[in-house]
This record gives C-alpha cells, structure tokens and sequence, in this order.
C-alpha cells in the first residue's frame, strides 16, 4: 500500500492557505487555453475567441459546480445556510455543464458555430481534468472506498481531506488515468472524425463512461435509486451523447456517399 504524506497546503500568503488542489486547477487551465489555441490555429478560427470562452467557462464552472454540491449536501447547507456562498465544495460535472452553457452562450452572442468550438475544446479539457486530479491526489479529496488491495493508498497528513491511516481505493488515480487515456484517443481522432461536433460528444461520452464506472468504487452519498449525484448525470449524458454521436455519424457517412453518387 501506498502512504501519502504531502501536505495538501502547498504555502501560505498570510493567512490564506494556497493548496496544491488549487494550483492543479491553474495548471489545467492553462493546459486547456494553450492545446485549444493551438487547435483553434489549426482549423481557422480566431483565438482571442478561445481565451474569452476561457474566462466565461471559469466563471460558469464555477457557479455550477458550486450549485450542484450545495444541492448534493441539501441536508449540511440547510442546517448551514451561511455556508451557501463559498468555495470549500466543487462538483467536477457541475465544472463541465456549467463552462459548457457559458460557451454555449458566447458562442450564440458572437454567432461562431459551437460544434466547432466544442471540438477545439475537447482534447484540452479532459487533458486539464488530468491534471486536475493530481490535485485531489494530493488535497486527499475524491477517494474510494476502504480497500485492503496492494495498490490501496493511506492519508497520514493532517491537512488531508481524506480519513487517516486507513487504506482506500486510489480512485483520483483511476481518474487520472482514464483521463490520459481519453486524451490520447481523443488528440488522436482529432482530425479524423466527421461531422464537426463528434469529437466534442465523444469527449462527453468517454469523461461521462469513466467516472459513472468509478464512482462504483468511490466514496460518496447516494442521492437517488442508490446511485450517487454524478452516477446518475453520468448515465444522462451517455443517453444523450452516445445516440446523437452515432445518428449524426450514419447521417454524415450518407450525405457523402450520396454527393460521391451525385458526381
């Protein structure tokens, strides 16, 4: 088993703590503006729209995020209410739906298709989630249930989120790397599949697949039919995705075998 003992807390600024989990989340930003610049380079498309989608994404990231923890914790908040307004509880899928509706409106203001934009986005996202896990690795947040495997991990560190001295499934690990995984596929079918918008639902399919299957070995409070919060968005965004990813694939494969027909 494996024994974490970092301190979550990577330094102080007087008496604000600067926690590594925060610096992942900068880094993974920074690693999504820099791929979906580059990407954006690549098909034509103005970047100085990709670092404003940036800058809305974060803002809608994080009122989501925050709104779905609160309404995943009713019960704490409600005995808790001036604890509402904060940021100590983030959900990672509030994260994605909320930056996903902020692009969805700049694109709508600036009248640039999303498709295109969703898909400059895709590889850099779930890359940045990657990223982001390092930090909940560390912060001790997001861990499994009690396990006795060999690849078990054990929180000694005070400041740790995670319950001390007991081994649990390392499941910011299982994160981490289904996200590598989904990146590589991904930056791999970049430029391969067809229409425009695929590769952005395939990202949602594959982040979605990934993280209802680990939280079957995650900690975390049910919240309906015994399956947690994210579970069951998890199983939403893969009836959506999954159907629309293959009905727009046999319509696109169709409009070209009836324009090779045509000429």
């Amino acid at each position: 088993m494996f024994n974490i003992n970092i301190n979550p807390v990577a330094f102080n600024l007087g008496s604000i703590e600067v926690r590594w989990y925060g610096i992942m989340i900068v880094l993974a930003v920074i690693a999504v503006l820099i791929i979906a610049a580059r990407e954006a380079k690549r098909v034509g498309l103005r970047q100085d729209h990709i670092y404003n989608i940036g800058l809305w994404a974060i803002i809608g990231g994080l009122i989501l995020s925050r709104l779905l923890h609160v309404i995943d914790q009713w019960g704490y908040y409600m005995a808790h209410p001036d604890q509402i307004i904060g940021f100590a509880g983030l959900t990672v899928y509030g994260a994605v739906l909320g930056a996903l509706i902020a692009a969805l409106v700049y694109c709508h203001l600036k009248k640039i298709t999303f498709w295109q934009v969703g898909d400059i986005l895709a590889p850099g996202a779930i890359l940045g989630q990657a990223i982001g896990r390092i930090g909940c690795l560390i912060n001790g947040c997001c861990y499994g249930l009690p396990s006795a495997l060999p690849w078990s991990v054990i929180y000694s560190n005070p400041a740790s989120y995670c319950p001390l001295n007991e081994p649990f499934q390392p499941t910011q690990i299982y994160h981490m790397v289904w996200d590598l995984v989904g990146f590589g596929i991904i930056w791999s079918l970049r430029t391969k599949v067809k229409p425009t918008g695929s590769l952005f639902l395939l990202y949602l399919a594959i982040y979605a697949a990934g993280d209802l299957s680990i939280r079957f070995v995650r900690s975390g409070e049910p919240f309906l039919f015994g399956m947690q919060q994210a579970q069951l968005i998890g199983v939403l965004m893969l009836l959506i995705t999954v159907p629309w990813l293959i009905v727009r694939t046999i319509r696109y494969r169709a409009q070209q075998r009836r324009a090779a027909s045509a000429s």
